[in-house]
């Protein structure tokens, strides 16, 4: 059997697949988050950086289909490695104390896992495709005409008064709404559980976890975990809260001030 084989067919091997999976996947998030963190900078940031990744165009694609790639392979061996461990133990082959003792990351790891595939559906719709946004806040795609153009690694990709897709007002606007914020931040609540338990066995699979370094493994994942959430609640709940506000003459600065003042009219 070959090692290609290997990885489809056996046990051994769809672990594997999908530990390093899970590795590429979540290399992206913690890169996703990053950038997104420049939502608190000059809009010339995030947006810069978006039109540079939109000029990427077929490695783009390229790479979203590989990442695409990765989440199906990545389901498909937990699917097939949960009903090969369902089948295994049979009813009564576990007691409730097994359950019980089980981690709570580690117990949820399906549930998570859907909630998980189900928000990447609904993000990518909302902020990549601008189709989720709803009332009068909802703006596909606004434009933005760079004021200082964009340095990436002190080499200027995006230039001064260029027209771009204005992504920092999509974020502002999304998160607006709060019912869509606090989604957000209960899916990434579980997308942080997913990755507590799923880089701590990404460690064991690799075989890079063992009792001299599996204490200090865990706090490693824990704090990455931590810090991953934290990143990511910051950016609605600055929002929410009125922490961040969209620069003036924005896009989303104009709509929230209008939306304002119709609220008021409406309560008067």
């Amino acid at each position: 059997m070959s090692l290609l084989a290997n990885l489809f067919r056996s046990s051994i091997g769809r672990k594997f697949l999908m530990a390093a999976t899970g590795l590429i996947l979540v290399g992206f998030v913690a890169g996703h988050l990053v950038g997104n963190l420049q939502i608190f900078a000059h809009p010339d940031k995030i947006n810069g950086y978006a039109h540079f990744l939109q000029s990427l165009g077929p490695v783009l694609w390229l790479v979203r289909l590989g990442l695409l790639a990765c989440v199906g392979l990545h389901v498909w061996a937990a699917l097939t490695l949960a009903l090969e461990n369902t089948a295994a133990r049979g009813p009564e082959a576990y007691g409730v104390n097994r359950w019980l003792n089980a981690a709570l990351a580690s117990r949820y790891m399906k549930h998570t896992g859907i909630v998980v595939l189900v928000f990447i559906i609904y993000h990518l719709a909302h902020f990549t495709l601008g189709a989720a946004q709803a009332g009068s806040f909802k703006t596909a795609l606004p434009e933005y005409v760079m004021t200082g153009g964009f340095h990436l690694l002190g080499f200027p990709v995006v230039a001064q008064g260029q027209v771009v897709h204005d992504v920092y007002s999509m974020v502002f606007l999304g998160f607006a709404h709060p019912v869509v914020s606090l989604c957000y931040i209960v899916a990434i609540a579980l997308l942080t559980l997913h990755l507590l338990h799923g880089v701590d066995s990404m460690f064991q699979t690799f075989g890079l976890r063992n009792q001299r370094w599996a204490t200090g493994l865990r706090r490693v994942v824990l704090l990455f975990s931590l810090a991953y959430f934290l990143g990511n609640l910051a950016i609605p709940g600055a929002m929410l809260t009125g922490l961040a506000r969209p620069a003036p003459g924005t896009t989303a600065a104009l709509k929230l001030a209008a939306a304002a003042v119709s609220t008021s009219a409406v309560q008067r």
